[in-house]
């Protein structure tokens, strides 16, 4: 069950796979994951980990709740 909260891009790639999407794909200066018509841009991968906003923006662009993100 990942917490709501700064999370790894690993973590935030395997649980997105987990949800149905595909990828991670290359595409311009960032990797992309794809479910249907949604497409979701991942950020660079960097030393620290993606923050609580970031990461609240990601999901919602991915259409994924936070009661469905922890519920993983």
């Amino acid at each position: 069950m990942p917490v709501f909260g700064p999370t790894k891009r690993t973590e935030l790639v395997h649980n997105l796979k987990r949800l149905g999407f595909a990828g991670p794909y290359s595409g311009g200066k960032h990797q992309f994951m794809y479910r249907g018509n949604v497409t979701v841009v991942l950020p660079n991968p960097h030393q620290s980990d993606i923050g609580r906003d970031l990461l609240a923006r990601i999901l919602r662009h991915a259409g994924i709740s936070r009661a469905d993100w922890e519920r993983l």
